[in-house]
């Protein structure tokens, strides 16, 4: 075993060399077998001179080479060390020559994790009771949701439908994004700025309006953040919603064929339950492992973080430009997703430490179950079953959430565990 030099905690080096010769010999085989092959106007396939498969490849099957044996050497030196290396090696060339090529290889090992005692480390359950308040309320978002509207003559109310046409100036300057005609929402939806909505309640039809809105320091527009608009709002129309019954259309629009009543509410009661159910087991996760989080310091490999960095900011770039976002004109480097990364690399590895050591791989059985009550909630349940079980990737994220829920199984059986009730509005995400 080679000798392993420590640089830091979690940093390491080691000097590994691979001989030339056999460089060399590996690249005239994979250049041999690439000109049995290779395509060049003039020539048949097979037919190309050695000489120009070369001149054409030569320099990317040396680099393929190199990449692949030093690859094999740096294996070969630390597999007798006991290390876990974490991330990619940086390798840097030394100088030497002759009949090896020699290379200075730094690393990061992962690092030992130590699990302090739980008993007294405090995780709240979150709980929230659905009674028929809950059901009612869950009815008649639906209701809201299949509204009509009709026009009336009166103030504007929350819950209303208005249509508008609105001008901002910010010092007597027209902004990007601060005019519109024939803008339609619904007021006390939280969609515009508080000042925007405060200023249109009571508002008549026909009237206009110039009031001053103030916009949040951490607003997205920067060049807007924390500065006063004067808007100009001429209130064309004001509709109320219209309620449908909870007869049988209503509950035929909710997929119930035979339009009975009880049964939408029985179903709309499964539903809500699963939903209330899902969301709760969210809140005591991000409780159980933020405890976790607490109870285990450690070093975290700066390599993996900043490969995370990287995966981040091309998932948020690539969700920009499903929106139809440019992601040039909206720069976002990695750095600016180093604390996420942190945490994530941190958890990831505390919790991997906790299924080694307990033993807590998803089973099976509890992947199978998992699968099952996700295609509860679609019309055909064995059908989105065998889709998971078809889809590799579909499968290893079920089996992922699977060996999370076995790791919050076991803090909750080791913690101090407390219930904490949460509202249902809170917990669902709507207002009062």
């Amino acid at each position: 075993m080679q000798n392993v030099e420590t640089l830091g905690a979690l940093e390491r080096r080691i000097d590994i060399s691979v001989p030339a010769a056999d460089i060399s010999k590996e690249v005239a085989a994979r250049l041999n077998r690439l000109a049995r092959t290779v395509r060049m106007p003039g020539f048949r396939p097979g037919k190309v001179p050695m000489k120009m498969v070369a001149s054409s490849y030569g320099a990317q099957v040396q680099a393929e080479v190199l990449n692949d044996k030093v690859g094999q050497a740096f294996s070969s030196a630390i597999k007798d060390s006991n290390l876990r290396v974490a991330g990619t090696p940086q390798l840097t060339p030394k100088e030497g020559g002759g009949e090896q090529l020699a290379f200075s290889a730094t690393f990061e090992i992962y690092p030992e994790i130590k699990i302090g005692d739980l008993s007294s480390v405090e995780v709240q359950r979150a709980v929230c009771p659905v009674g028929d308040a809950e059901i009612d309320k869950t009815i008649d978002i639906m209701r809201r949701q299949r509204a009509s509207f009709e026009t009336v003559d009166r103030a504007a109310l929350d819950g209303d439908r208005l249509t508008i046409d609105f001008k901002g100036t910010v010092d007597g300057t027209v902004f990007e994004g601060g005019s519109g005609t024939d803008v339609v929402f619904t007021l006390g939806q939280g969609r515009m700025l508080p000042d925007f909505e405060s200023a249109l309640r009571g508002a008549l039809s026909g009237t206009t309006k110039t009031f001053p809105v103030v916009f949040p320091p951490d607003y997205r527009a920067t060049d807007l953040a924390g500065k006063t608009a004067q808007f100009e709002v001429t209130v064309k129309k004001i509709e109320q919603p219209l309620l449908p019954p909870v007869d049988e259309a209503f509950a035929r629009s909710l997929g119930i064929a035979d339009g009975d009543v009880a049964k939408m509410r029985a179903e709309v009661t499964t539903n809500l339950d699963r939903e209330v159910s899902t969301r709760l087991a969210a809140r005591t996760k991000d409780g159980v492992m933020a405890a976790l989080l607490g109870a285990a310091q450690f070093e975290v490999p700066k390599s993996l973080v900043q490969e995370d960095q990287q995966r981040l900011a091309e998932m948020a770039r690539a969700d920009l430009v499903s929106r139809g976002v440019n992601a040039k004109e909206a720069p976002l480097p990695p750095e600016a997703f180093a604390p996420q990364a942190e945490r994530r690399v941190r958890l990831g590895l505390l919790v991997g430490e906790v299924v080694r050591k307990e033993n807590l791989q998803a089973r099976q059985d509890q992947i199978r179950k998992a699968i099952e009550q996700i295609a509860e909630s679609y019309e055909r349940p064995a059908e989105v079953i065998q889709w998971y079980l078809g889809n590799r990737e579909r499968l290893a994220e079920v089996e992922t959430m699977t060996l999370e829920n076995n790791v919050v199984e076991w803090v909750l059986q080791r913690a101090k565990v407390s219930e904490v009730t949460v509202p249902f509005d809170e917990l669902m995400g709507h207002g009062a």
